[in-house]
């Protein structure tokens, strides 16, 4: 699962401008993993993206990846 937890945190550093305030945390349960993504206040919006676009992009990627490693994952975006 720690490939996962990587993933997002490549791409996230990848969106913002600090890449150094960029932490990716996981909780893992019996039948899903939730990857929670923190960035600094000023990045939030380049994280979500317009209308949610590219929060949705983010977990459309992490969906696809989990499903070929056979689990379950959910990508949440904390203030």
């Amino acid at each position: 699962m720690n490939d996962l937890k990587a993933l997002v945190e490549l791409m996230s550093k990848a969106l913002v401008d600090m890449p150094e305030k960029v932490e990716v945390s996981e909780v893992v349960g019996e039948q899903t993993t939730v990857i929670e993504l923190k960035v600094d206040k000023s990045d939030l919006g380049k994280v979500i993206g317009k209308q949610g676009r590219t929060a949705r992009a983010l977990r459309t990627i992490l969906n696809a990846a989990s499903t070929k490693l056979r689990k379950r994952s959910v990508l949440e975006i904390i203030e």
